[in-house]
This record gives C-alpha cells, sequence and structure tokens, in this order.
C-alpha cells in the first residue's frame, strides 16, 4: 500500500511540475520549440514550409540556431502539431505589416502546412487547417479580414502559401476574404491604393500591394487580365464591410531588436 501511494504521490508531483501550455486541444503532438516571446493574437497567418516533410520542418522549427518557428505545424496527412504556446510570440513573418500593425508577429498565430510550394494542398491537410481555424476563432474571435498568408503581409518578400492554396475554399468558411466573379463595376474615382490599404496591406509599396493582391485573389490570371479586375474585385470585397475587423492595435510590445533587423521568416 504504501508503495501505490509513494507512485501515485511521485506521479502527482510530476504532472505539477510538467509545463502547461495554451494551445488547441486538436494538437496531435507537442514539440516544443525555443524560438519565440510573449504576445498576443489577433489574426492568423498562414504558410508552407518549403520542404519535402513534415519531419525536416519540424527540426528547422525547433532549431534555436535558425530563429524561426511557427505555432502550428499541419502534415500532409492532417497531423496537427503545436510548436509554441499561443500565449508566447512565434518567430514566422519577420519584417511584416497588416492593417496598421508592423510587428505581426506579436498579434498573430502562425500555421505552417507540410509543403513544398509545388504541389497541391491536400484535403486532409485543409480539413485540418479548417478545424484549427475554428478552435482559434472560438476562442479569440480572428476576424474573416485577418486570416492572410505570409505573402499578404511580407510583401515582395514572401509569396507562401502560393497560388495553389485554396483561399475561396477557407472563405466558404468564414476565414479569409473572397469574391467571385463577375465583380460589381468599381464606381468613378475608386482608388485600387486605397481599397487595398483598407483591406489591409501596407500602404508604404503599392506595387508590392498589388502583386500581393493578385497572387492572393486572382492566382490564375495573367497580369493584363488581373489588372482589368483587379479594381472590381477591391471594390467587391470593401463592399463586404460588415467582415471587416477595426484596424489592429498599432503599438504592440517592441519587437527583439534581431527580428526588426533581417529575419528570414
Amino acid at each position: 500500500m504504501t508503495r501505490i501511494v509513494l507512485c501515485f504521490l511521485l506521479a502527482a508531483l510530476l504532472s505539477a511540475c510538467a509545463p502547461t501550455r495554451r494551445g488547441s486541444a486538436l494538437a496531435d503532438d507537442w514539440i516544443e520549440s525555443p524560438n519565440h516571446g510573449p504576445r498576443r493574437p489577433h489574426m492568423v497567418v498562414v504558410h508552407y514550409t518549403t520542404n519535402n516533410d513534415a519531419e525536416t520542418a519540424i527540426r528547422t522549427l525547433t532549431n534555436p540556431a535558425r530563429e524561426v518557428s511557427a505555432h502550428y505545424l499541419i502534415g500532409r496527412d492532417g497531423r496537427i502539431v503545436q510548436l509554441v504556446d499561443e500565449d508566447r510570440r512565434a518567430w514566422h513573418a519577420g519584417a511584416s505589416y497588416w492593417s496598421g500593425h508592423r510587428d505581426v508577429n506579436s498579434a498573430s498565430i502562425g500555421i505552417e502546412l507540410d509543403n513544398n510550394g509545388r504541389e497541391p494542398f491536400p484535403p486532409t491537410q485543409i480539413d485540418a487547417l479548417l478545424a484549427l481555424l475554428a478552435d482559434l476563432r472560438t476562442r479569440y474571435d480572428i476576424a474573416a479580414s485577418h486570416v492572410v498568408g505570409h505573402s499578404d503581409v511580407a510583401l515582395g518578400r514572401k509569396v507562401d502559401p502560393g497560388p495553389l492554396f485554396p483561399w475561396r475554399t477557407l472563405a466558404s468558411h468564414g476565414y479569409g476574404l473572397w469574391c467571385d466573379p463577375p465583380y460589381p463595376t468599381a464606381p468613378p474615382g475608386f482608388s485600387l491604393e486605397a481599397a487595398l490599404q483598407a483591406i489591409g496591406y501596407d500602404p508604404a509599396d503599392p506595387d508590392a500591394a498589388r502583386r500581393a493582391f493578385r497572387l492572393h485573389f486572382l492566382p490564375d490570371r495573367d497580369v493584363l487580365a488581373a489588372a482589368a479586375v483587379e479594381a472590381d474585385l477591391a471594390h467587391c470585397l470593401i463592399r463586404n464591410g460588415t467582415r471587416f475587423a477595426p484596424a489592429l492595435d498599432a503599438s504592440p510590445q517592441a519587437a527583439p531588436e534581431r527580428e526588426q533587423i533581417g529575419r528570414t521568416r
């Protein structure tokens, strides 16, 4: 009996000493990355890993020397791995901007998808992403306009999750914005530049904002075809004003200096 009691007490002690985490109950594994700092989430940034398998990506995302991480990685098979506590600031977006916020890492949940950038995203993987987004929205009330891609927040630097990512599918579930053609005609004097800023894009580089906008919303159109409809498309998105969230707090906790200068993510 004494041995049983001692084992019980030891188990209780170990449980009390075990690290706690804030995250989704949907995660299949908890493999902690040391590359993070304190933050609070108001948005989601979707990435692809560029790797051919999840194990390689996990090694990168948990390597202190690489100084890059994400809160979650979703495998091609739908397995969800949590890498960083949601209360912490994962290093995934790098130099970035969205909706008035120039430190996206301090306000976002980063989700990496196991994908090399040249392949379709498997339905099982997208189903897992939708489930995770539903869980995050329940706990953080994240607006549709604040579910974006790395290419949206890192203008001219990143292209992930790329032209094969199914943004329309996500938007049909309430994550991200979308409009199907034919688009309503934009009124006379409509400013595409102002519309892109209203959606969330960085106004500092209008040309880069247009390229990112096309990659997200018009990935199948060539430059001329995209230019012919982009103003009408932006107008359509703006008309869905009830789905837009207020600008993010533009005065976040200061980012670590090393992350403000030249981080690759």
